[in-house]
């Protein structure tokens, strides 16, 4: 398949004559399609939900239209939940998923009712001590560790890196959440 720009190189620069640059230009129909088809390849998943990076691009209007797409958003900063918050997207159809967080963004994202994505084991006291009651929802990011390989070439090593948990962290993590009230 042959990919095709969504505008030419004629109107372009004609919108380049009218308005200042630098200037962006997004292909909402093209956005849409795409989430679209994300949706169709994991529909064999009851429930599935794409949460998109608010870092990746936090213009409102973008995130607004994954919105009406269905997606969520995850957030890493306080301004991002504020943002997030701003389109409508609270509870469940917000992650934080954070590192080095302050008690108040903790305090924030629970407020909203976002599902809390712990990135490291430490994570779970200074969850405790900044909001105290844990939700019935949270999350762990995994860090299987290892050489991560595409095709012939080594793209990562997620075992050196400062994200996520281990296997027995895992495990830690999840019984002291479960004793905890943490139900999913």
């Amino acid at each position: 398949m042959k990919k095709r720009p969504f505008v030419t190189k004629e109107k372009l620069e004609e919108i380049a004559s009218q308005i200042p640059t630098p200037f962006h230009i997004y292909d909402e129909k093209g956005l849409r399609e795409n989430i679209r088809d994300i949706y169709k390849a994991f529909s064999w998943n009851p429930g599935f939900r794409e949460y998109f990076a608010v870092k990746a691009e936090p213009n409102p209007v973008i995130l607004k239209i994954l919105k009406e797409e269905g997606c969520g958003c995850d957030c890493s900063s306080l301004t991002e939940l504020m943002m997030a918050k701003a389109i409508g997207n609270t509870g469940e159809m917000t992650m934080f998923s954070s590192n080095d967080t302050p008690p108040e963004e903790y305090v924030y994202a629970t407020d909203m009712g976002a599902i809390i994505n712990l990135d490291d084991f430490t994570m779970i006291e200074s969850y405790a001590k900044a909001v105290g009651k844990f939700p019935k929802t949270m999350c762990c990011r995994y860090n299987p560790g290892g050489i991560f390989k595409v095709s012939n070439g080594i793209m990562d090593s997620p075992g050196d890196a400062k994200y996520g948990m281990t296997t027995s962290q895992l495990f830690d993590a999840f019984k002291i959440l479960k004793e905890n009230g943490v139900e999913n």
